[in-house]
């Protein structure tokens, strides 16, 4: 079993990444094999917080162009990240890893709110944290959760699992399949080219307060666990 180059670690899942290869939804064998993968992350005593997306159940920015109210439909993909959360939670459970569910919304029925103190001392006595809900506002998306979670708990990575996307390119891999990766980027060349590394609030939470991101996919194997033992998988976002 490898070592972790970090002490404690905000892991963001996108939620596209739980279809597998279904397209929609919760795909098990998908939930399953993150499980393992933080189970062995965490098998190392690493200390791991975890927000997901919620892109597989509802998009917010689909529901207001076909008409719905911005906010409403921001509020509804909140509460579709908790479903993932959910699902993840349970899944970890299955691993033997002691979980906690913090919510930015309140759902005291299904999760704690969410209490920094509180959810520093979970990841102080060995338990992951999932931190579902988002930021609790809406036109805030969740990589600006994720990058003011891993502010928050003093996270030394943010690890930023993408579906089928590898890292940061300067142009769409898809639509330009000459486009270049890169190795390593700056925060603010990063902002200047406006490249989808993750909106320009979290990005710029994240230059602000110096904290390295990691961009990867995490279809390839084992990519969670590569990329909490530093090894080179994907894009790296520093100063």
């Amino acid at each position: 079993m490898g070592t972790s180059r970090y002490k404690r670690i905000l892991l963001k899942l996108s939620g596209e990444a739980l279809t597998g290869d279904t397209g929609y939804g919760i795909d098990i064998a998908t939930l399953r094999n993150f499980g393992q993968q933080i189970r062995q992350v965490m098998d190392t005593g690493v200390e791991l917080a975890i927000v997901v997306g919620g892109g597989n159940v509802w998009r917010g920015e689909t529901a207001e162009a076909m008409g719905m109210e911005r906010a409403t439909a921001d509020y509804a993909g909140m509460l579709a990240t908790v479903i993932n959360a959910l699902a993840l939670q349970d899944a970890l459970q299955k691993e033997g890893v002691d979980t906690r569910t913090q919510s930015a919304l309140t759902i005291q029925s299904v999760a704690e709110p969410h209490i920094r103190r509180r959810a520093m001392r979970h990841l102080e006595k060995g338990r992951a944290v999932i931190f579902a809900g988002g930021t609790g506002n809406p036109y805030m998306t969740t990589d600006t959760a994720a990058a003011l979670r891993a502010i928050e708990i003093g996270a030394d990575v943010l690890l930023m699992g993408k579906h089928q996307v590898d890292g940061v390119y300067d142009a769409d891999p898809i639509k330009k399949p000459d486009a270049k990766r890169f190795d390593s980027i700056s925060y603010s060349e990063a902002l200047k080219l406006h490249l989808k590394v993750m909106d320009a609030t979290a990005l710029s939470l994240c230059r602000e307060h110096n904290l390295p991101i990691v961009v990867f996919d995490l279809s390839a194997p084992q990519s969670i666990v590569k990329a909490a033992e530093g090894e080179v998988v994907g894009t790296t976002v520093t100063s």
